[in-house]
Order: structure tokens, then sequence, then C-alpha cells
């Protein structure tokens, strides 16, 4: 299964075992977050250089750039999950702090496991051992987040018997318990069909409509354009930002996939 995430200071964290009944969105949406000159290294490599920008409160903020290029390592330091220096804030509206949903980029198990849907659900969101069965306190939510991702008909299903788009859908849909304020998705798309991409961009329109603030690794460009309000070009350090549909340009993805390019040449020299 896939490694949960430590959520930033004060925050919760979508998908964590917890007791209780799953927290709502708040109607004051999701953190403003800033990366004040984020600097991150691993051993004698650096990782990400002076990154400085800004997500905005309830916005859709894609992140793209080649790989190794340090968006996956911006999203650990986010989570708390590597050491950085420099400053990242979370401005949450209201007084105390929200929920943080993480969607991975893959699921890693044993596909051998006798381990169903709504098993793995159970397993993200309660205390109660997965082989007593789903807590009659989770049902509903469990249900109508899978229902959400079109999964809900697939719950007794083993996660080893599925494909990759559908355990996609399956970790779209554990990020909803507790619904988010903040999300965290690393190449969500990457393995979705049709249908599943559909349900994506429906699950987008909902997180905007609800001023929750997304934060989105992705490398279908098109989709950045037509989706996202902003977009960052990362490769180390930010080379461009600025909202998505006017900011993509041919000129600036090719500087951006290019200097990756270059980089690499020279560290092979």
């Amino acid at each position: 299964m896939s490694a949960r995430p430590a959520a930033p200071k004060g925050a919760r964290t979508a998908g964590h075992k917890a007791e209780g009944i799953p927290v709502s969105v708040k109607e004051a949406g999701g953190p403003e977050i800033v990366f004040d000159a984020v600097d991150l290294s691993l051993g004698h490599t650096d990782i990400l250089r002076q990154v400085n920008f800004r997500v905005a409160a309830g916005g859709v903020h894609a992140l793209v750039g080649p790989n190794g290029g340090g968006k996956s390592s911006l999203f650990k330091a986010l989570l708390g999950q590597m050491p950085h220096r420099g400053q990242i804030s979370l401005n949450w509206p209201g007084e105390l702090p929200g929920t943080v949903g993480y969607v991975p980029q893959a699921l890693v198990f044993d596909a051998g496991l006798p381990m169903t849907v709504l098993d793995f659900m159970g397993a993200m969101c309660q205390r109660r051992p997965v082989f007593l069965g789903l807590s009659p306190r989770w049902k509903a939510p469990v249900e109508q987040a899978l229902q959400q991702v079109g999964m809900l008909e697939k719950s007794g299903r083993r996660m080893g018997a599925l494909s990759g788009g559908e355990r996609q859908r399956v970790l779209l849909a554990q990020a909803l318990i507790p619904s988010p304020d903040l999300i965290l998705l690393d190449e969500p798309m990457s393995a979705l069909d049709e249908a599943g991409v559909d349900t994506f961009e429906r699950l987008l329109a909902h997180w905007r409509a609800t001023r929750v603030t997304v934060l989105w690794i992705e490398h279908d460009l098109d989709a950045v354009t037509r989706l996202a309000d902003h977009v960052t070009g990362l490769s180390r350090h930010v080379l461009f930002d600025g909202p998505a549909a006017s900011t993509l340009t041919p000129d600036r993805v090719l500087a951006l996939f290019s200097s990756r390019a270059r980089r690499d040449e020279k560290e092979v020299a």
C-alpha cells in the first residue's frame, strides 16, 4: 500500500486512520501556500534552488516540468517528509488548520493480498482492524467517496484484480475522506482511462466550487492549460509562473524541458 504522508504542521490528513465522523469542507475553503526561497539537497546534489511562488487559496494550481526536476520532492517538503531550507507557509482562512488530502502517483502493494476495495478504504480511515470489516460510522462516507469516483459497484473486488486506472480511482476516493480543504495530486491522470479522466475533471470542478486549494503535478500540458487556474514551471528552480491559459507558450515549454537536458549533459560530463 502507498506510504501515508506526514501532514503539514497542525493539519489533519485525509485518508489517515482516525476516529469520529469525517470532517466536511469548511465554508472558508483551503489555504494559501507560500514557498519562500526553498532549497532542498540530497547529499551533494541540489534538488531545489531558491523556489519562490504562491498557490492561491481555493485555486487549482499545476506544477509542470521534466522528470527529476524536483516536483515530487517539493511535495515531500510540504508534507514534512524531506528537510529543506527556506520557508513553506500554509495560511489557513480560519482559526484552525484544515484537512490535507494526498493522492500519490501510484499504489504500491502486494497484488496477491486478499484485500478488497472496501478493505483498503477501511484501512485508510479507521483504527478498527480490516478483518473486522468497515465500521458502521464510516460506511456512508466510504460509499459516497467510491460513488464519486465510479467505483462503488466494484467495492467488493480485490485490489489486485483492478486495472491501473481503477486503482487510481480508489486512490482518489481515499483522499476524499475526510473531505479535504487542501489536496495534493501527484500525476493523478497518469493511469486513468477516458471514464476516469471524466471523473477526475468532475472532482476538480467540485473542489474549485467548494474553494478547496489544489496543488497538482501533471505532465499533460493540454489538460493543465484547460483545467488549471495557475501553472508553475519547475526544473530545480522556477522558470515561469502565471495563469495557465496564457503562460504555457511553446517557447516556455521548450525552455523548461531543454534546460533539464542541458543540465543532465553537464552532470554526466
